[in-house]
């Protein structure tokens, strides 16, 4: 649901490492893992918001992160499913079933597979929009080391401390995604009034006690995040309908179903979490103005270079968190999705999510196992890398090393199995003289001429063992 736009935003300059990172993994893991369950079988959610009302598209929201607001929509899949599986429990119920499958997750697992995969940074959800906090928040009892549980007493019980210090050890950057509405919140859904929709169910306006005390919860949670769970790199905040109502933008359909000031005091926010974090890059996302440090479009990816930065958020299956069975893209759709998005100047976030017990369903350790193998090949082509005009000219695509003196051309099809050509012909960036050309994972000498601005390359029979792409590197 979100686009990128430059209209009004200011934002500094995100620092090196974001810039060389280009791949991150984002980490949907809660209550809403246990029921596993959305709609299946219906448009992707691009093609929803193009065709359907926002109406439709929130009774049938393909994404199981959102399973405690879809069951309060009598005629939704998900409250028909619901009330076949679980009858009349609450949404609430699930957190005790979750606090008892998660102690047994393998965190060191996953940080080794995102590692060889090439990944460089990761966000991880520590409270969703139904206000179960996977960390140990002091402000809500509705968190992962609730004393009610006997994990609590498991020293691995803080979830996001352990998630936070194990990838750090393997080198990997930190994000804090955090969700700024709350749906367990009664400061947020006030039990006096039915919840509407997603958004706040009262005039905060006409009840502003009600809202600071929201505000004052929302602020104490993220200085907690910020203060006790080590070296923060992004503060990754969700729920943009939460948010100034000046800043809305009209011309948005979504944002248009905003009636009432959600303003949850930003700059108080931002201002502490910058102390308590210096150099963090902080991401209010869809909401312009100093705080949304990046663009993040959402299950999409730009057709031209931006010049702000951004990145895009992409699910390997169909939803952001856990469902039985999802429909997992191919390696060499994930490679493509990279390329052109690095291409493009972006960062690649992509969400994998694994089930209750914190276990990823076999195809996805397959699918990393793939990725790794074409990045041991070729991450001098991928990493701390920059856009380069003409960026993409048919089935190329262009990246520069930071000093300007190798680009990369990345040749794709979207053919289902790629298979390189025994002939190639590419332009060249304009003013770059090649002095030396190879193709990255061949160890043959290729054979090329260059023409005016075009490079003809033939390739050896060696070609057959390229996978997913054949990546050309020239240097001047």
């Amino acid at each position: 649901m979100t686009k990128p736009s430059a209209v009004n935003i200011h934002r500094t300059n995100p620092p090196d490492w974001f810039k060389q990172a280009d791949f991150g993994i984002i980490i949907h893991w809660g209550p809403y893992s246990v029921p596993a369950y959305a709609p299946v079988n219906i448009p992707d959610y691009g093609t929803l918001i193009k065709t359907k009302s926002l109406g439709y598209l929130f009774e049938h929201q393909p994404y199981a992160e959102w399973y405690g607001n879809s069951m309060l929509l009598p005629n939704s899949p998900v409250a028909a499913y619901h009330r076949t599986h679980y009858g009349n429990t609450s949404y609430a119920d699930f957190a005790k079933t979750f606090k008892q499958t998660a102690q047994n997750v393998d965190v060191q697992a996953w940080a080794t597979a995102f590692a060889n995969a090439g990944a460089k940074y990761v966000v991880i959800v520590t409270k969703h929009h139904d206000g179960f906090a996977m960390f140990d928040t002091q402000e809500s009892d509705y968190k992962i080391t609730s004393s009610k549980t006997p994990f609590s007493k498991n020293p691995k019980a803080d979830v996001t401390k352990e998630i936070f210090n194990t990838f750090r050890k393997e080198g990997f950057k930190i994000g804090a995604y955090f969700s700024k509405p709350d749906w367990h919140s009664d400061d947020y859904w006030w039990s006096y009034f039915p919840p509407k929709d997603r958004n706040v169910n009262y005039d905060p306006k006409k009840y502003p006690e009600k809202w600071n005390s929201f505000k004052n919860f929302t602020f104490n949670q993220l200085n907690e995040i910020t203060s006790n769970y080590g070296k923060i790199d992004i503060l990754w905040l969700d729920g943009g309908w939460v948010r100034p109502f000046n800043t809305i933008d009209q011309n948005v359909e979504w944002q248009r179903t905003i009636k009432v000031e959600q303003d949850i005091d930003m700059d108080k926010i931002g201002t502490m979490a910058r102390k308590n974090q210096p150099g963090i890059i902080i991401v209010d996302r869809t909401v312009p103005g100093k705080w949304e440090n990046y663009v993040t479009p959402e299950q999409a990816v730009p057709e031209k270079a931006l010049s702000i930065p951004w990145e895009s958020c992409i699910t390997m299956g169909d939803s952001f968190s856990y469902v039985p069975n999802d429909n997992y893209k191919s390696s060499q759709k994930i490679i493509e999705t990279l390329v052109k998005i690095i291409s493009r100047g972006g960062n690649y976030l992509m969400n994998i999510a694994p089930g209750p017990n914190g276990d990823y369903d076999p195809i996805v350790y397959e699918r990393l196992n793939e990725i790794s193998g074409w990045i041991d090949k070729n991450q001098s082509a991928v990493f701390a890398t920059r856009s380069v005009a003409p960026y993409h000219d048919g089935n190329f695509y262009y990246t520069q090393s930071k000093d300007g003196k190798t680009v990369n051309i990345f040749h794709l099809d979207d053919q289902s199995n790629y298979q390189s050509p025994s002939t190639l012909n590419f332009t060249v960036p304009d003013n770059f003289k090649p002095k030396s050309l190879k193709v990255l994972g061949l160890s043959n000498k290729i054979q090329w001429k260059k023409t005016g601005n075009s490079i003809e390359i033939h390739l050896p029979k060696e070609r057959n063992q390229l996978k997913y792409s054949t990546v050309i590197q020239i240097t001047q």
